[in-house]
């Protein structure tokens, strides 16, 4: 969905709201998502406006694609789509399955750093808790050890859907 932030629509409407502070120095001038995050997050007003620029989006280009995907032949036998804030957003009823991938609160944190993720408590106070998110998901996975270990917990749950 990355490609949703160098949309000329969205990234008018953002570079409106927010200034041009928020893009690189390239060419063409790009949305920097980790400024952009220190102002969207910096009020729930401007937070909410760029949900609602967003969220609409991602629901269609999700349905978009997952039309195109089973119109394939043969079509896959499973379907996956990471949305950070699926929950959040209303969008999990337009799944058969949810999977809740939770980890560690600091564990989440060191990685959110890594990543260069900014305004990390601003981005927490607006999700659900870990708790939360497993509680309303169909499956759980902790993902506190290593990518081989999510890979082969994550290809137990697709083989236990697509049975």
């Amino acid at each position: 969905m990355h490609e949703l932030y160098c949309s000329p629509e969205v990234r008018e409407a953002v570079v409106e709201r927010f200034g041009v502070e928020v893009l690189t120095g390239g060419t063409p001038p790009e949305i920097d998502r980790a400024r952009l995050a220190t102002r969207a997050f910096a009020t729930e007003a401007d937070r909410g406006w760029l949900e609602q620029l967003l969220w609409p989006r991602v629901g269609e280009r999700v349905l978009g694609w997952r039309g195109e995907q089973a119109a394939r032949q043969p079509a896959p036998r499973a379907l996956v789509v990471e949305v950070p804030l699926l929950f959040e957003s209303g969008l999990d009823r337009g799944y058969d399955a949810t999977i809740a991938v939770i980890a560690d609160e600091s564990v989440r944190a060191r990685r959110a750093a890594d990543r260069g993720h900014r305004a990390l408590d601003e981005r927490l106070a607006r999700q659900l808790t870990q708790v939360q998110k497993s509680q309303r998901a169909d499956y759980t996975v902790v993902n506190d050890g290593t990518e081989a270990e999510l890979a082969a917990a994550l290809s137990a749950i697709l083989d236990t859907l697509s049975e």
